[in-house]
């Protein structure tokens, strides 16, 4: 993983999603119209927090997320999202 010039500031978390599945349990293929948006991903950056409220996930950290969370990002060529900490559901 490279370094990225980007810090997120208070409570923001930086996640890079996990690819979407391409392949179901019984082994049928997805294509690539019928894929869903990923809910789980990798943090790769996060913020210090607030002076309320101190940051609990930690650089990676792997998340599940809201369907609809976060603000797209594209850096140096990879996929990120951008949200807040409470926008994460749970650390797995």
């Amino acid at each position: 993983m490279a370094k990225l010039s980007i810090k997120p500031l208070a409570d923001r978390v930086l996640v890079e999603p996990l690819e979407a599945e391409t392949k179901t349990a019984s082994g049928i293929i997805i294509p690539d119209t019928a894929k869903e948006k990923p809910q789980k991903g990798t943090v790769v950056a996060v913020g210090p927090g607030t002076k309320d409220e101190k940051m609990t996930v930690s650089v990676g950290d792997t998340v599940l997320y809201g369907k609809y969370s976060g603000t797209e990002l594209k850096l140096e060529g990879t996929d990120y999202l951008m949200m807040r900490e409470s926008d994460i559901l749970a650390i797995i």
